[in-house]
């Protein structure tokens, strides 16, 4: 596999969100608007799927069992089959137009996960750190939160705000959970036939930033350094969101929206040489009752 193929046609309105579930050989992502929790099993190529009750932006394990999600109402624990099981965070801002988007582990379990303008024009959107004590604001004035990932020692955290074209990296603190402040990583520069930008992304083992380009119909791989190493093509016009999955974690999965002509929302992968960063279950141990 030396270019992405198509795996699963998966018929996503908007897919996002995959991760690798290592214990049972699947992958778990998600169809935001269509209120649908995938599983991809590679083995057998069949694909399972529960609704859920709203828009979810975002999905992972839960350490003792269930997911974590951030749906439009809030951070929710959800059962395995997308049934709410408890509220941890509410909503920060108005329902109606900010809902929870991308997010991810930090490797003492924290979870960070950023908000969406939907309005696309007051920059309301934020990124926040949620542990045992409670949902906190690490980043104000976005407009869509996107591509939180760890570095491999977990001590720099990268994000990105889609509609403007960049991606920020951050020092992190993983004892503490302490972020500081932002420097720009990389910034794309739009262009009339390329509207290309940055979305979803994952880390691999030697650093590399992986960054899918929504609208942009590739895959960015950047250094440490935010030096452009690769790009990596897809037949879809837009890419959401990568993740390393497989035994070796050497397969590069992709999920994807679906265009106005009706293109797009299947899943794709591509083999790489570089395996990637094993994803962290969320510590719910603080939120049991």
């Amino acid at each position: 596999m030396s270019r992405f193929e198509l795996i699963h046609p998966a018929a996503c309105r908007l897919g996002e969100c995959p991760v690798w579930l290592a214990d049972v050989g699947q992958l778990l992502f998600v169809d935001v608007t269509g209120r649908r929790l995938h599983r991809f099993a590679p083995a057998s190529g069949t694909l399972t799927t529960a609704a859920t009750e709203e828009d979810i932006g975002f999905v992972a394990p839960a350490r003792s069992g269930g997911l974590i999600a951030g749906l439009r109402s809030g951070v929710w624990l959800l059962e395995d089959d997308g049934r709410k099981r408890r509220l941890l965070a509410r909503n920060p801002g108005d329902a109606r137009t900010l809902r929870f988007n991308d997010g991810g582990i930090d490797p003492r379990g924290r979870l960070l996960i950023g908000t969406i303008d939907e309005t696309k024009r007051e920059g309301r959107a934020g990124l926040y750190r949620l542990d045992a004590d409670g949902l906190a604001e690490v980043a104000s004035g976005l407009m869509t939160s996107n591509g939180v990932a760890f570095s491999p020692d977990g001590r720099r955290l990268y994000h990105s705000d889609t509609p403007r074209f960049v991606i920020y990296e951050r020092d992190y603190r993983p004892d503490t959970g302490e972020v500081g402040e932002r420097r720009i990583f990389a910034r794309l520069d739009p262009q009339a036939a390329d509207r290309g930008r940055p979305d979803g992304a994952a880390v691999d083992r030697a650093g590399d930033y992986w960054s899918a380009l929504y609208e942009g119909s590739r895959v960015n791989r950047y250094d440490a350094s935010g030096s452009l190493v690769a790009e990596y093509p897809l037949p879809v016009r837009s890419p959401t969101m990568p993740a390393f999955g497989d035994a070796d974690l050497k397969t590069l999965y992709v999920t994807t929206a679906q265009a106005a002509d009706g293109s797009g929302g299947g899943l794709y992968a591509l083999r790489v040489e570089i395996p990637g960063l094993a994803h962290q279950p969320f510590d719910d141990g603080g939120f049991q009752s």
